[in-house]
């Protein structure tokens, strides 16, 4: 009842104050999250409960914009490490590269790796379903990122040098 309350009381204002910061369906999204986090930690909310909110507005917000900048950082560098492959290959080529490399993750890291880029859930969101920390979560996904990225360049390195193996093995032969 005293949730309700407080929902009634200052979701239009959190409500409010994100839509001046993003557009309307998100900020729908930073009200929901806002106020789990208020129902998760509702002993912590004091009296004046509108600035706590805000601030938990604040922090919603800017978790997704860096996670944001993070999907696009990862888009940019797929994309440039796409032009950068021989023409030959085609999307299909990197998608099984991708599912291959996830496939060598330890099951945290490609769990964590999925609940953030696929399920498009916050750093927050996956640590809850993963019952882990942020802080834990952040580990993981540095892991994670790093040894993805091993992985693909290693196996684009073997296929490239199959490839130019192969290529090399047909120009002999065909010079005997």
């Amino acid at each position: 009842m005293r949730f309700e309350g407080l929902f009634r009381s200052h979701a239009g204002a959190v409500r409010g104050y994100a839509l001046r910061r993003t557009d309307p369906d998100e900020a729908d999204d930073v009200v929901a999250e806002t106020f789990l986090i208020a129902w998760r930690r509702f002993d912590d909310i004091p009296a004046n409960a509108a600035p706590w909110l805000l601030g938990v507005a604040r922090r919603v917000l800017s978790n997704r914009r860096r996670s944001d900048r993070r999907v696009l950082s990862l888009s940019d560098r797929l994309a440039e490490r796409e032009r950068r492959k021989p023409s030959g290959t085609d999307d299909t080529d990197l998608r099984l590269t991708i599912e291959a490399a996830l496939e060598r993750l330890p099951e945290k890291e490609r769990e964590a790796l999925r609940l953030l880029a696929w399920e498009g859930l916050s750093t927050a969101e996956a640590a809850t379903v993963l019952g882990c920390t942020r802080a834990t979560l952040a580990v993981r996904m540095h892991r994670a990122r790093r040894r993805l990225a091993d992985v693909i360049d290693g196996q684009i390195a073997e296929t490239d040098a199959a490839k130019r193996g192969s290529w090399r093995t047909t120009t002999r032969a065909e010079e005997r």
